[in-house]
Protein backbone atom coordinates (compact mmCIF):
# COMPACT_ATOMS: atom_id res chain seq x y z
CA UNK A 1 0.00 0.00 0.00
CA UNK A 2 1.21 3.49 -0.87
CA UNK A 3 0.55 6.31 1.59
CA UNK A 4 0.84 10.08 1.30
CA UNK A 5 0.33 12.55 4.15
CA UNK A 6 -0.80 16.09 3.35
CA UNK A 7 -0.24 19.30 5.30
CA UNK A 8 -2.65 21.52 3.35
CA UNK A 9 -6.40 21.28 2.83
CA UNK A 10 -9.04 19.01 4.34
CA UNK A 11 -7.39 15.74 3.32
CA UNK A 12 -4.93 14.49 5.92
CA UNK A 13 -3.79 11.28 4.26
CA UNK A 14 -4.32 9.18 1.17
CA UNK A 15 -3.79 5.41 1.06
CA UNK A 16 -3.65 3.66 -2.30
CA UNK A 17 -3.70 -0.08 -2.95
CA UNK A 18 -2.43 -0.59 -6.52
CA UNK A 19 -3.51 -4.24 -6.68
CA UNK A 20 -7.15 -3.38 -5.91
CA UNK A 21 -6.97 0.14 -7.39
CA UNK A 22 -8.60 1.42 -4.19
CA UNK A 23 -7.98 4.92 -2.88
CA UNK A 24 -8.85 5.76 0.73
CA UNK A 25 -8.87 9.42 1.75
CA UNK A 26 -8.68 10.39 5.43
CA UNK A 27 -10.19 13.80 6.19
CA UNK A 28 -9.53 16.19 9.08
CA UNK A 29 -13.04 15.64 10.46
CA UNK A 30 -12.29 11.92 10.92
CA UNK A 31 -14.31 10.72 7.94
CA UNK A 32 -13.02 8.33 5.31
CA UNK A 33 -13.91 8.05 1.67
CA UNK A 34 -13.07 4.96 -0.31
CA UNK A 35 -12.91 5.07 -4.08
CA UNK A 36 -12.70 2.03 -6.33
CA UNK A 37 -11.18 1.54 -9.79
CA UNK A 38 -8.80 4.48 -9.36
CA UNK A 39 -5.80 4.35 -11.73
CA UNK A 40 -2.36 4.72 -10.15
CA UNK A 41 -1.80 7.84 -12.28
CA UNK A 42 -4.70 9.58 -10.48
CA UNK A 43 -3.12 8.75 -7.10
CA UNK A 44 0.24 10.05 -8.32
CA UNK A 45 -1.34 13.31 -9.50
CA UNK A 46 -3.22 13.72 -6.21
CA UNK A 47 0.06 13.32 -4.31
CA UNK A 48 1.77 15.95 -6.46
CA UNK A 49 -1.11 18.43 -6.64
CA UNK A 50 -0.46 21.93 -5.21
CA UNK A 51 -3.81 21.62 -3.41
CA UNK A 52 -4.89 17.97 -2.94
CA UNK A 53 -8.41 18.95 -1.84
CA UNK A 54 -9.02 20.88 -5.05
CA UNK A 55 -7.66 18.00 -7.12
CA UNK A 56 -9.94 15.58 -5.26
CA UNK A 57 -12.98 17.81 -5.83
CA UNK A 58 -12.21 18.31 -9.55
CA UNK A 59 -10.88 14.89 -10.57
CA UNK A 60 -11.92 12.20 -8.10
CA UNK A 61 -15.07 13.00 -6.09
CA UNK A 62 -17.60 12.40 -8.86
CA UNK A 63 -15.51 10.32 -11.26
CA UNK A 64 -15.05 7.11 -9.27
CA UNK A 65 -17.39 4.82 -7.31
CA UNK A 66 -17.32 5.69 -3.61
CA UNK A 67 -18.15 4.05 -0.32
CA UNK A 68 -18.00 6.17 2.84
CA UNK A 69 -16.35 4.80 5.93
CA UNK A 70 -15.92 5.71 9.55
CA UNK A 71 -12.68 6.45 11.27
CA UNK A 72 -11.02 4.02 13.65
CA UNK A 73 -11.91 6.39 16.51
CA UNK A 74 -15.61 6.09 15.61
CA UNK A 75 -15.36 2.29 15.73
CA UNK A 76 -13.68 2.41 19.16
CA UNK A 77 -16.39 4.75 20.47
CA UNK A 78 -19.12 2.41 19.21
CA UNK A 79 -17.41 -0.58 20.82
CA UNK A 80 -17.10 1.27 24.14
CA UNK A 81 -20.83 2.08 24.06
CA UNK A 82 -21.65 -1.59 23.53
CA UNK A 83 -19.27 -2.64 26.30
CA UNK A 84 -20.84 -0.09 28.68
CA UNK A 85 -24.33 -1.29 27.77
CA UNK A 86 -23.72 -5.04 28.00
CA UNK A 87 -20.80 -5.13 30.43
Amino acid sequence: MDTKTFTIGRIQRADYEPRDRQLVLHFQDGSLRRYQSVPSEVFRRLCNAPNPTTYWEDRIAEEYPQARGKSHADAETAQKKLDDLFG
